[in-house]
């Protein structure tokens, strides 16, 4: 739970028809795709496309995710885009070495940030490497492909230990939480706020949307409820009548972890 964006809506490179409308759609970022969304043949017209948003967007910064440093794209993605003002950030598909990251940031303009998705085995490997390179924001879980490459079955506990991992190397790089997979599924949103609240129960600060109908149920699983923010001003109003001795709220002792909780779930109830 921080100032970062909950929320990541990807919208197709080559449709600049949407671009307006993923804008408008209630996200708190927008990424502008280049890779998955985009058919080979449409990768240099969607570049041309979104070099021309960003260009004329102004204050209204996107994010894009440019192809693979192993792919033919990827020098003329990083030409074209790194020196725009009107990108916020890279989104680096196939992460997997420091050296990428650099080559992305070679000739970038000061404030751009890249987000390394980690998909692969070997991306997972060198997680701490990924995390402490220069100008990561914070990491991306590509679950999907990462199912694929390490022959996973499942993206429920099957994932556990990979994303409580990916948690503690981004605390220990002292970067942002990371971000979360995509929900597969955009029509039920009790599904999508159910896999939502798994990743923030892991220590993750975000996830990836793929359509805006997903979007709200993101954010109400990254919002503190009501009952959360009552009981965090229970707990303090207790600390401050008892002028920071011992007490019990709920039956329960009071001590600085969930002091340090409670001051956490106020600070951030209406960080949005």
């Amino acid at each position: 739970m921080s100032a970062l964006p909950r929320s990541y809506l990807f919208v197709p490179g080559n449709r600049p028809e949407r671009f307006d409308k993923a804008y408008a759609a209630g996200a708190d970022a927008v990424i502008l795709d280049l890779e998955d969304a985009v058919q080979p043949d449409q990768k240099v017209p969607a570049r041309a496309a979104v070099v021309a948003a960003v260009s004329a967007n102004g204050s209204r910064a996107a994010w894009v995710r440019i192809n693979g440093s192993d792919t033919q794209w990827f020098p003329d993605d990083v030409a074209a885009l790194v020196g725009q003002s009107g990108v916020a950030g890279i989104v680096l598909p196939k992460a997997e070495t420091r050296e990428q990251i650099c080559a992305v940031l070679a000739n970038a303009h000061p404030a751009l940030s890249v987000l390394p998705i980690i998909e692969t085995a070997r991306g997972f490997a060198n997680l701490a490497e990924l995390c402490s390179a220069p100008r990561v924001l914070r990491i991306v879980f590509g679950t999907l492909d990462f199912q694929v490459d390490l022959g996973i079955d499942g993206d429920g506990e099957e994932l556990h230990l990979f994303r409580s991992q990916i948690v503690l190397a981004s605390r220990l790089a002292g970067i942002g939480a990371p971000v979360d997979g995509v929900s597969t599924t955009i029509t039920d949103a009790d599904a999508v706020q159910a896999d939502a609240r798994r990743g923030r129960r892991f220590g993750f600060g975000g996830k990836l949307c793929i359509h805006p109908k997903q979007i709200e149920a993101v954010h109400r699983a990254y919002t503190w409820s009501d009952t959360e923010v009552e009981w965090a001003r229970r707990v303090l109003s207790a600390v401050e009548a008892n002028h920071g001795a011992a007490v019990a709220v709920d039956g329960r002792m009071v001590d600085m972890p969930v002091i340090l909780r409670a001051r956490r779930v106020l600070g951030n109830s209406e960080g949005f």
